[in-house]
């Protein structure tokens, strides 16, 4: 199979377990063009999943990408690849065990077959595993797209999805064998902020730099400075932290289910950072009822008429 299909357009495939799971740590990243479940590497045409959790078909749950290989490289897709997955696993991943969900590069080419080859054998020689990486690197077949309702899972159905990934002690581990290099915020970051952004933390209600703002201007990433929030759209909402009915792009920001403290919420993360902000709940007085609760330790405040020497002069459209 040629892995070029169009101009700037590439396909990658890989089998790393339930593949409700390998959609979203793809689709987020800039330059992928599409991430489709489905099953490949077995002697069964057009399987369904029931045929393929039977172990019969012989086929994986995998997950095929398309993207511009000038904007996010097949080396950088290795890389992010290894980080959802347990390679040393032979058994299957996680809770979910058989050969459909064992852990697989599927190459395209013979570049990508090489690459996948180096990549497998940095990662052994890393010594991050005390186990050897028994992920197979094969040539890739005949994928066939998953059902239509296991495809977005994780975006169709949030709260089971975060049930599931949580219960199957795949954050665990990634968490464990993949922790974020932050320290270098901790010499930008004041001891709250990184706190809040960095450790999903929360801080005082009433004893918050932004809850009882009046001025003009826009809330940014403290860390990032990724454009989040106009004063505009703020409002005094008696939670004691800052209150915003809409963030100023809805891409800007993204949410994900959090089932921390025993409680059901929609966290707020900043798109490019990552950043944790705070909480979105359905007790807002905008059009769309929604009240965005965020840290302020989370946010810079940059005044209305310092914009434009701060390089947001095109945000002042907000202000007119």
């Amino acid at each position: 199979m040629s892995q070029t299909i169009e101009t700037n357009k590439a396909l990658a495939t890989f089998a790393g377990g339930c593949f409700w799971c390998m959609v979203s740590p793809f689709e987020e990243r800039d330059g992928i063009i599409q991430v489709q479940s489905g099953y490949t590497g077995g002697h069964t045409e057009n399987p369904t999943y029931k045929e393929v959790c039977s172990e019969t078909t012989g086929h994986y749950e995998a997950v095929q990408i398309t993207y511009d290989p000038t904007r996010f490289s097949y080396d950088e897709l290795l890389e992010l690849y290894w980080q959802q997955i347990d390679p040393t696993d032979s058994g299957g991943q996680f809770h979910d065990r058989g050969q459909s969900y064992q852990t697989v590069i599927f190459y395209h080419t013979e570049e990508q077959r090489k690459k996948a080859e180096a990549s497998k054998q940095a990662l052994e020689q890393s010594g991050r595993f005390k186990k050897p990486i028994v992920t197979e690197i094969l040539p890739a077949q005949t994928f066939y797209p998953a059902e239509e309702y296991h495809q977005d899972y994780h975006s169709k159905n949030p709260f089971r999805y975060a049930l599931y990934r949580q219960g199957s002690g795949r954050d665990a581990f990634i968490k464990k064998h993949w922790p974020k290099d932050t320290s270098h915020l901790k010499d930008k970051l004041t001891d709250m902020q990184y706190y809040v952004t960095q450790e999903n933390g929360t801080e005082p209600p009433f004893q918050n730099e932004f809850y009882e703002n009046t001025r003009e201007g826009l809330y940014v990433d403290i860390v990032s400075g990724e454009p989040l929030f106009s004063s505009k759209d703020q409002y005094d909402s008696g939670c004691g932290w800052p209150s915003f009915t809409k963030p100023i792009l809805s891409a800007g920001v993204k949410e994900k289910v959090d089932l921390s403290h025993n409680m059901t919420r929609t966290e707020v993360r900043s798109k490019d950072a990552d950043s944790h902000l705070g909480h979105v709940f359905n007790d807002g007085p905008g059009e769309n009822g929604l009240r965005y609760c965020i840290n302020s330790a989370a946010l810079r405040f940059i005044p209305k008429e310092e914009l434009e020497q701060e390089g947001y002069g095109d945000f002042l459209i907000l202000f007119k």
